[in-house]
């Protein structure tokens, strides 16, 4: 239990420091940015699709097999993201179409931007417990999955902040410190998680369910916007290095 604490608690910390990504990218030539964010974010969709399917949900029907209730979980999971996606998103678009027209910087963005990414942050604490108590490969897994699927979500994250009319500094320490929510989460999932085995029946396939909703809805439509063949099959490449990735953590088991 000790081992498992200390890496969950490591691997929250090494997520939240990813929220300090953005900075590096001010430097970055924008047609180089795209492309190299274009290949995580096909690398994520790899990842998170392993993950999913190699470790967690392979650790949800261990021992009472594919029940309704595991589906219906994994549903809810589908669910539970997509209401947290809509959220995010209508903001982002409501609020930059109103301002847009005004000529000045959409305050409001920001505040809304913060909201979304603290509870999305929460979850993934939660999640990175949650498999680190089920095993600490799946842990291991787990925490590569989101490590790097936030790489492009905090650069992005950064970016709407700065574009909300904050400085660069206090968009940077304000995505660290929604970022940093991950560890609250990751401490009550240890919590409940030693306190009662029902926390790991409901999270594990939650996030199976988190993970295919964003794989399959967020990042791979990104990856279709670039049509040529060159491209379509530099993002597969990294699709297929993902799932790899996640098979051979299998080896940790």
């Amino acid at each position: 239990m000790l081992n498992q604490t200390v890496l969950t608690i490591l691997s929250v910390v090494i997520v939240s420091l990813i929220s300090l990504v953005g900075i590096v990218t001010l430097a970055w030539k924008k047609k180089l940015l795209e492309k190299t964010l274009l290949f995580l974010v096909s690398i994520s969709a790899g990842t998170l699709f392993g993950g999913a399917f190699l470790h967690l949900l392979p650790e949800a029907i261990e021992e009472s097999g594919f029940t309704v209730q595991i589906s219906l979980l994994l549903l809810a999971g589908i669910v539970l993201f997509f209401i947290l996606e809509k959220f995010i998103h209508w903001h982002h678009s409501h609020h930059e179409h109103d301002f847009k027209h005004m000529g000045h910087h959409p305050t409001h963005l920001a505040p809304m931007n913060i909201m979304g990414d603290v509870l999305h942050n929460f979850l993934d604490g939660l999640v990175i417990a949650g498999s680190y108590l089920v095993s600490i490969p799946a842990g291991i897994a787990t925490t590569v999955a989101v490590v790097l699927h936030e790489i492009p979500q905090e650069i992005a994250d950064f970016g709407v902040l700065v574009y909300s009319g904050m400085s660069k500094m206090k968009a940077l320490f304000y995505n660290f410190l929604s970022a940093s929510v991950a560890i609250i989460g990751a401490i009550i999932g240890l919590v409940l998680g030693a306190q009662s085995e029902m926390f790991l029946e409901i999270i594990i396939p939650l996030a199976v369910g988190g993970f295919i909703y964003i794989a399959g809805s967020n990042l791979i439509p990104e990856l279709h916007k670039e049509s040529h063949l060159k491209e379509s099959l530099f993002h597969l490449s990294g699709i297929v290095l993902g799932i790899a990735l996640m098979f051979l953590l299998l080896g940790l088991e």
